[in-house]
Formats: C-alpha cells, sequence, structure tokens
C-alpha cells in the first residue's frame, strides 16, 4: 500500500550501463527481476560500443546501504532462496537451483548446474524412514560466504532427487564471477578488474538501460507468489525514494510507517517493523492496524488497483493449493494474502459476493499452532483448516458459492 501511495503506476527498476573509455559501470538499483540474460544483453551492447577488449567493470551498488538481511532473520534459513539477501547487486533473484541424490550405497551426491558459479559438497548419509527417526539425523546445510554449500546430516531414500534451491550468501561475488564467466563466452577480454563500489570514475556516458516490469507487475509477484526479495527491495527502494538516502531497512520501514500516517491517517508508530518481508521474528503489529490497512485499501481500491493484485482462493497464488480452500464454497471466495512462519499462520483479506465484489474484511492470526500428531493413519482434516474453514463461513459467505 505504501508503493502504492508513493510511487508512480509507471515506476520500473532500472539498471544503467555506463561507459568511459574501455571502463564499464553498471549502476544497481535493486532490481528484484534482474537476470543473467538481461547481465549479458549489457556485455554484448558494450561489446558493440568499445570493442572486444575491456578494462575495469565497475558494480555500482550505492542505491541500498546497511544490512542486507534483516534484524531477527533467524540464521539457519539464510542458506535457502525464500530468505535470499536484499541487496542492491541483485542477480537471478540472489537463488540458485540444484538436487540432491540419495544413493542406494548409503551415500548422496548433490548437482547444480554448471554455469552457476557456485560450490556445493555433500557427507549427507541415505537411510531409510525408520533409520532417520531413530537416529534424529536430519539434513543441515552450512553456508560460506564465498558461495560455498556443504550439506551434512541424513537424506531419506527416495527414487526422484531432493531439490535444492540455494541463497546466494555474496551476491556480489556472484554476479562478479557471472561476468567474468559471460565475458569468456562472449570472447571478450577484461586486461582490469570487475570492482565492487563507487566508481572513480567521473567522466560516465550512458549506453542502455535494463528496465524491470512496472509497479502493478512487480506487486503482483509479490503478492501472488509471496516473494520476499520483491517485498524487501520495494521496501528500501521506499526508503531511498521517501528520504533521499541509500536505501535500508531501516529508512524503508520507517518510510513505510510515514507514509501511511500522512497519507492514509494510519498510524503504526507503535508496530515493530524490521523488514519488508516479514521474515524477522522481531515484526510486531496489530490485527487492529491490518485491518485499517484493509478498510483504507477497500474505500480507496478504485484508484489504488490493489486488492486485485492479491491471491484468490483455490485459483492462483499462495492461496490456489491451500487446503482450506480448494473446494466450493470456499474457492474463488475470497481475495487475500497469507503469510506464516514455524507456529504461525496468518491470513489478511476480503470475503467476496456472488458477483466478485468484497463484502467482508478479515485478519486471522493464528500463533503457538503446534497441534498433536494424529493418532490414526486415516487423514484427518487439522484444526487449522478446521479454523479457516470456519473463519470464512462467519465472512457470510453463500453456500452457492
Amino acid at each position: 500500500m505504501a508503493a502504492k501511495l508513493t510511487l508512480p503506476d509507471s515506476f520500473r527498476f532500472e539498471t544503467t550501463l555506463y561507459t568511459s573509455g574501455n571502463d564499464l559501470i553498471i549502476k544497481y538499483s535493486g532490481d528484484p527481476t534482474f537476470s543473467r540474460a538481461s547481465l549479458t544483453t549489457m556485455l554484448k551492447e558494450a561489446k558493440s560500443e568499445v570493442g572486444s577488449r575491456f578494462n575495469n567493470i565497475w558494480l555500482d551498488d550505492r542505491a541500498f546501504a546497511g544490512y542486507q538481511r534483516g534484524v531477527g532473520w533467524p540464521w539457519d534459513i539464510l542458506g535457502v532462496c525464500y530468505s535470499a539477501p536484499a541487496s542492491a547487486i541483485t542477480l537471478d533473484g540472489n537463488c540458485v537451483q540444484g538436487a540432491l541424490y540419495t544413493n542406494s550405497n548409503g551415500s548422496t551426491r548433490v548437482n547444480i548446474p554448471s554455469h552457476h558459479p557456485v560450490s556445493a559438497s555433500t557427507t549427507a548419509l541415505s537411510v531409510s524412514k525408520e533409520q532417520q527417526e531413530q537416529s534424529h539425523c536430519d539434513l543441515e546445510l552450512e553456508v560460506s560466504p564465498n558461495n560455498q554449500y556443504s550439506i551434512s546430516g541424513c537424506a531419506v531414500q527416495r527414487q526422484s532427487p531432493i531439490p535444492l534451491k540455494f541463497a546466494v550468501s555474496s551476491p556480489e561475488q556472484f554476479t562478479v564471477d557471472v561476468i567474468k564467466s559471460e565475458l569468456q563466452r562472449l570472447g571478450v577480454t577484461l586486461s582490469g578488474e570487475v570492482r565492487v563500489g563507487t566508481p572513480n570514475i567521473t567522466s560516465q556516458k550512458p549506453l542502455f538501460v535494463q528496465r524491470s516490469r512496472p509497479l502493478n507487475d512487480l506487486l503482483a509477484v509479490m503478492l501472488k507468489d509471496s516473494n520476499n526479495l520483491y517485498a524487501d527491495n520495494i521496501t528500501k527502494t521506499l526508503g531511498a525514494t521517501y528520504f533521499n538516502e541509500p536505501g535500508s531497512f531501516n529508512n524503508g520501514t520507517e518510510a513505510i510507517k510515514a507514509i501511511l500516517k500522512d497519507k492514509a491517517g494510519i498510524d503504526l508508530e507503535l508496530a515493530v517493523l524490521e523488514d519488508g518481508s516479514g521474515l524477522s521474528r522481531n515484526n510486531r503489529v496489530t490485527a487492529n492496524q491490518m485491518q485499517q490497512v484493509l478498510s483504507y485499501i477497500h474505500n480507496n481500491d478504485s484508484q489504488l488497483k490493489l486488492a486485485r493484485l492479491m491471491p484468490v482462493s483455490g485459483n492462483n497464488g499462495t492461496l490456489k493449493y491451500r487446503s482450506s480452500m480448494r473446494k466450493a464454497p470456499i474457492k474463488g471466495a475470497i481475495v487475500a494474502k497469507s503469510g506464516s512462519l514455524f507456529g504461525t499462520y496468518n491470513m489478511m483479506g476480503f470475503g467476496l459476493g456472488s458477483k466478485g465484489e468484497r463484502e467482508s474484511l478479515f485478519v486471522q492470526f493464528v500463533t503457538d499452532y503446534h497441534p498433536q500428531k494424529p493418532t490414526t493413519s486415516k487423514p484427518v482434516e487439522s484444526p487449522l483448516i478446521q479454523f479457516e474453514k470456519a473463519i470464512i463461513d462467519k465472512l457470510s459467505i453463500t453456500a452457492s458459492r
């Protein structure tokens, strides 16, 4: 909502390529959509302009400052992609995919596509489900600052590989290594270095600009897919825009509070906001504060056009396969944003009428949810599913939906 109240619908992240003789400068803005293909296009443009020999390449990361990971992010999730670092220099979502294979001889092997400049090793054992439970042995991941990953512990034997999604520990080193690889593939010689930081070059000529999709498209991905990197980098961008200084978690969350108070009359002074994604365990907001946000969206959505970007129960985004929403009458009956952490299952949104109009709003905060394991092998509907169905029933949704 803060983004919609502050940034124009035409807003796009921009990554700009400059030249200065045979030096290149890439000015980053924290674009969470910036890809290897986009980077390669830039390097091709540079080759066409200055030839097949570059001197130095500068990666200008001044758009953001401060921590790349929020205060209160648990250490044990930093190696997985949903907690990818929120950095100005961002490439492929700061995420690398791989696979872990369990072998019949009790060993495992890990595979990462060769074009990714990261390394991974495994000493994990391949065991049966019974062995895993008896030994209390789970998979463990250790991450080093130079994008190296070590897997240990135990993996339950299976025919198909276990998909892995590694958060890049150093987006800057990752980008540097990708650039060197792409230069070699393009037949370009680099006589100097790839350097991260402020270029010591005064004369720069803009050559190429890579733009992201516009704001509404970015917010749709953030909301429907619950994309944390989008949320955090948009938050830092709000801080940079509102305070006219490099964006950070600190000024980004302060900007959100100021924008909502100035433009929507919503006072979040007593709320604790540490990031944009909600990954921080330090975040604290009340149901009443969330209700005020929803009410403002409902009353002003002809201008905001924000509710339509949220997931629809049983149809798309994070609510498509949610157990409580797959079937009628709940399927298609609410538009909402969900969020979960260990033992916490939150959701806020709107109940829809028979014609798809917003008829009601709700805020669901479920904390300390640790149900007992079923004592029978028969399928049992969990207390959470029962609770969510009951809440939606209270929204006066007609049985015909």
